[in-house]
């Protein structure tokens, strides 16, 4: 049985004016995906969250750096990855926003809201940048 898989893409310059993009992206994925309002706002959350990540940490806000987005869509799940230039962070380091000791943090919610919201948030370092990869399972 051959699994038929779909891939979109997208790349915009490390500036936050841009974010709406991420939005018009995933609802041009959504037209093939079908996913309901929850489903989508999970995917919608998590993929600003990472795309914003990308954006002031891995490219440091550089102009001149890109953030690119992938989507593999199946009939099973989809896969989407967020890829920087950054070089990358040690996840286990990054403290639970709901202790004591870091709800008035203003950073690490992203992962938090990405590992809660997704089914499934892996991480890649390599010379290339830094790509998280987060795995929704679809509802049929």
């Amino acid at each position: 049985m051959t699994v038929s898989v779909k891939t979109y893409r997208m790349s915009m310059s490390s500036d936050t004016k841009l974010i709406h993009r991420v939005e018009k992206f995933l609802q041009k994925v959504n037209k093939d995906a079908h996913l309901d309002e929850i489903q989508l706002n999970k995917l919608l959350i998590s993929t600003t969250e990472a795309v914003n990540n990308a954006i002031f940490h891995g490219n440091k806000s550089d102009l001149r750096k890109k953030v690119y987005l992938s989507c593999e869509l199946s009939r099973e799940r989809m896969i989407l990855r967020v890829r920087d230039s950054g070089g990358g962070f040690d996840p286990n380091k990054i403290g639970n926003p709901l202790s004591d000791s870091n709800l008035l943090r203003e950073s690490g919610r992203g992962i938090f809201l990405m590992k809660t919201l997704m089914d499934k948030v892996e991480y890649h370092f390599s010379k290339r940048g830094s790509e998280v990869v987060m795995t929704l399972l679809l509802i049929k």
